[in-house]
């Protein structure tokens, strides 16, 4: 009878688990441990800052700055084949109500017709060659009766904001050659003024003059060459480089990944353990031989990293799955000695 209970006894404890499973509790358990510290809200907010800092870098700042590259490039172009390509005749380039864009901008057109001085307009405060400048808008009807804005050129402000007395345009029949431009935008919107005896725009617009003046003007406007019937100072052609555009998109893709290799240096600290001082590895006598283990500046214990709290719970564990052991030992060892007693 003794020995039966002894044997039931010893058959009632549950199947223990294999060294599997253990071990894949084990690591489920690690690894869920040593990343719970992401979820605390300054790892939260630092991950979705770098997230947006990330996806700004790669999707719009550098992009945008590669279209800005693309752009200069593209006009470079233009001003580069507009040196070789003989004239055009404007209607050819331009007809009528076309608007001027990146495929025409730039290119060499020839005008003929006669200026039109009552709609002359003078733009507001430019800057030419490094200093102010104003410039001299006056509309040209070609021979077909399409009406063009032509930029003769610059003229440099007296006492600030007074425009100098200039040439006025040849009257006649005429014949000139200038380069396509698209019109300028004022993010204002705003109307011609007067001022000192001139009408002024804000930007090189043809609607803008257009609506001001009562010229229906087409769209865009030309800029005179150097040394054609009236042009005052020639406008320079900008100068045939690209601008650290593609230098600038470069850098925002190498914010972007630095800002990742950053916050994952920071996960890798914190899962790394801490450089311990001598004292902490030394036996608990020398410990206490030495002194007081040190403590932060504000007189608290030095906060555990994420490494040395896994460390203690790894301990504890063990201590605990010993005691569990040793316990269930225990009734086994003592049915064993009753069934030898019997």
């Amino acid at each position: 009878m003794r020995a039966s209970r002894a044997k039931r006894a010893l058959t009632c404890h549950d199947p223990a688990p294999t060294t599997e499973n253990r071990r894949s509790d084990y690591f489920g358990y690690r690894v869920g441990v040593r990343l719970k510290f992401l979820l605390r809200p300054g790892w939260l907010g630092l991950i979705a800052l770098v997230v947006v800092f990330a996806s700004l870098c790669f999707t719009l700042l550098a992009p945008w700055q590669f279209s800005r590259s693309d752009e200069a490039q593209t006009r470079n172009n233009a001003i580069a084949e507009s040196f070789h390509a003989p004239p055009k005749p404007f209607a050819e380039v331009l007809p009528a109500g076309q608007v001027p864009d990146q495929r025409t901008e730039w290119t060499q057109v020839v005008l003929r017709g006669q200026y039109l001085p009552e709609g002359e307009t003078l733009a507001w405060q430019r800057t030419v060659l490094g200093e102010p400048a104003f410039e001299v808008l006056t509309p040209f009807r070609l021979d077909d009766g399409t009406t063009v804005l032509v930029d003769r050129g610059f003229i440099r402000p007296v006492d600030g904001t007074r425009a100098p007395d200039y040439a006025a345009a040849p009257t006649g029949d005429i014949s000139v050659t200038a380069r396509v431009r698209t019109d300028e935008q004022d993010s204002k919107q705003r109307p011609l003024f007067e001022h000192d005896g001139h009408r002024w725009a804000y930007a090189v617009n043809a609607a803008t003059i257009s609506t001001g003046t009562g010229l229906a003007l087409q769209p865009g406007y030309v800029v005179l060459n150097d040394g054609q019937p009236g042009v005052l100072g020639a406008m320079p052609l900008p100068r045939l480089e690209s601008g650290p555009y593609f230098s600038y998109a470069l850098q925002w893709i190498a914010f972007g990944i630095m800002a990742i290799i950053a916050i994952g240096y920071l996960m890798y600290s914190e899962l790394r353990p801490d450089a311990r001082p001598a004292w902490h590895n030394a036996p608990a006598d020398e410990k206490s031989a030495d002194g007081p283990k040190p403590v932060a500046k504000s007189g608290r214990r030095r906060k555990m990293s994420v490494a040395e709290a896994i460390a203690e719970e790894e301990r504890q564990e063990r201590e605990e799955e010993a005691r569990r052991k040793a316990e269930a030992g225990a009734p086994a060892d003592d049915a064993a000695h009753q069934t030898n007693n019997a």
